[in-house]
């Protein structure tokens, strides 16, 4: 749904045809994390990756840009709320949710949030 210019935002109790979650995380050229939320994991890279608008400020001078991370959240609250708690994780906890490949559960208890409802199945 289109709504104030975002093009992946949804509204409170509409679940049909709602769009699933995932929070991400790339690696960029200077071998650092990029931690980012979208409905289309793939589309959101091809927009980092071209460096245009629609790419993050961060990724924009990068020429290569490579997933290493995603996982399905239920909402767009919840993907805000796991990426905010990455983002401020230092570099080697991000290395460490790449490198072990947490599944829902781990990485839910390793950032400090424990809702079984906030990722789906």
């Amino acid at each position: 749904m289109k709504t104030g210019g975002r093009k992946e935002r949804e509204r409170p109790g509409d679940d049909v045809g709602m769009k699933q979650w995932h929070v991400y995380m790339v690696r960029c050229d200077d071998r650092n994390l990029y931690t980012g939320i979208s409905t289309d994991v793939q589309r959101r890279i091809a927009e980092h990756c071209t460096g245009n608008g629609k790419a993050a400020k961060y990724t924009r001078p990068f020429s290569s840009i490579d997933l290493v991370y995603s996982i399905p959240v239920s909402d767009r609250g919840m993907a805000a709320k796991i990426e905010c708690r990455i983002k401020k994780l230092p570099k080697r906890d991000k290395e460490l949710i790449v490198s072990s490949r947490f599944d829902r559960d781990n990485l839910m208890g390793f950032i400090g949030l424990s809702s079984v409802k906030a990722l789906r199945r």
